[in-house]
């Protein structure tokens, strides 16, 4: 091996070779060494807990027990659909808002725009009105155990069905990820942060006893090593699996990379996005961080928390404007990668990018005596994939408690769906079988192309 060091070392620190291997363009060597796969993720969780009759299955009417959205509630000013509706009891609510063969609540915001792609899941039965147990069992179909999740998140499922060959299969800003299981894929684990900038300070390395181009030799050597030993190895997976990473060290240590972590540089790059918004302005980055992590196919999948929507009482006036920063956000998020091709192809960034949006549950028809609204088993999903039809509508809740009814047959009988059903059916979307991973749910096909 010492021959093959000399070789290699030799060969690697040619002016020529080691000018090539700086100004390759970002991540291509990654890009050439991984299996074609073209889908990637974006799955976003809506914490605290969403009003979906402000949005998914809106209620406008004093009925039962349900005392609706009215202007004396809600600051309405700003709500870009909310059209004033008299019940004829001396209150105002709002009018529904109809699109397609879809009805959405005012707080939809520029969402609407793209009604045609959006399949929409309500009544989902969430069974319990806990922040921490909803949160897992949206994100993993199981309920805590002890208050421990025990199975993994749809992100690291993608990560490890599609991203093992890239150096980052999954990143995770605040959601609930989770690596729990038999058969994951030990290099998809989630790299879990609290803000994207806050990478940049793991890969920027210091330039006082070596330089970039130093690094890139070793790294290169190291790899090329790692490739000969692999072609030796009975069970060769692990080394290739070394040569790779070396491969793409040093694209990730590089100038580029870092301009992915890079507040300033993200919003100069899709300055559409609204970064100001009083109450998503901060969260609102990672939407922009996605696309151009994906673009460059640096990650297969990335997670991401919104702010909350947990008002009990009087800041309810402001739950409507919380979710319309939200859903302007994703509308945004669409129409940015709309405009982007996907390789060089015909193909646009959206037609391969599938999202999917949860919360952990939704709130009460009824107002408290605080003017707010508190937690409730019942939810709603939306997706926005090419693989899930569009303008579409699933499950349905009870016209006067918003209780989820029996919405489909399963083996188990009618029932109402579960987060297990939606997260079984969006992996089976990509040829996944859900039962390599999931103990509970059941494809809903209705809702696939």
């Amino acid at each position: 091996m010492s021959t093959l060091r000399r070789r290699v070392f030799l060969k690697l620190l040619g002016a020529g070779a080691a000018a090539s291997f700086v100004h390759r363009p970002l991540f291509d060597a990654l890009a050439s060494t991984e299996a074609p796969s073209d889908e990637f993720f974006i799955i976003i969780h809506q914490a605290g807990g969403w009003d979906v009759t402000l949005f998914a299955d809106p209620r406008n009417e004093s009925k039962g027990i349900v005392d609706p959205a009215t202007t004396d509630l809600c600051a309405t000013q700003a709500i870009a659909h909310w059209v004033d509706q008299p019940l004829g009891d001396g209150t105002t609510s709002f009018q529904l808002v109809q699109k397609g063969r879809c009805t959405y609540g005012p707080a939809i915001g520029q969402l609407l725009d793209l009604s045609d792609r959006l399949c929409v899941f309500n009544g989902i039965a969430m069974n319990t009105v806990s922040h921490p147990d909803g949160t897992y069992f949206s994100s993993t179909g199981r309920h805590l155990s002890g208050g421990r999740p025990v199975a993994a998140s749809i992100d690291t499922l993608l990560a490890s069905e599609f991203g093992t060959r890239q150096l980052l299969p999954l990143m995770s800003v605040g959601f609930p990820s989770t690596f729990i299981g038999q058969n994951l894929d030990a290099r998809a684990m989630p790299l879990q942060v609290s803000n994207v900038t806050t990478v940049t300070k793991s890969i920027t390395r210091a330039r006082l006893y070596d330089t970039a181009a130093d690094r890139n030799a070793v790294s290169a050597l190291l790899a090329e090593e790692s490739r000969e030993l692999a072609k030796r190895a009975h069970i060769p997976d692990e080394l290739a699996g070394f040569g790779f990473q070396y491969d793409a060290l040093g694209q990730l240590l590089g100038e580029d990379a870092k301009a992915l972590f890079d507040q300033t540089k993200l919003k100069a790059a899709h300055p559409a996005f609204n970064y100001t918004g009083t109450y998503q302005g901060s969260k609102v980055i990672n939407a922009s961080f996605a696309i151009e992590a994906i673009r460059r196919r640096l990650l297969r999948c990335v997670s991401f928390a919104m702010s909350g929507c947990d008002t009990h009482n009087a800041n309810y006036r402001n739950h409507p404007m919380i979710l319309q920063e939200t859903f302007d956000m994703i509308a945004t998020l669409v129409k940015e990668m709309d405009g982007i091709t996907f390789d060089g192809s015909n193909h646009k960034l959206s037609d391969h990018v599938h999202i999917l949006v949860v919360s952990e549950f939704c709130r009460t028809p009824q107002i408290n005596l605080m003017s707010g609204r508190d937690h409730y088993p019942n939810n709603s999903a939306l997706v926005i994939s090419p693989r899930f039809r569009g303008d579409y509508q699933y499950g349905k809740t009870d016209a006067e408690q918003l209780l989820p009814l029996a919405s489909g047959v399963f083996v188990d009988g009618s029932r109402a769906i579960t987060p297990a059903d939606l997260l079984a059916t969006f992996l089976a979307a990509f040829r996944i079988d859900p039962r390599k991973y999931m103990r509970d749910g059941e494809v809903i096909q209705d809702v696939l192309r």
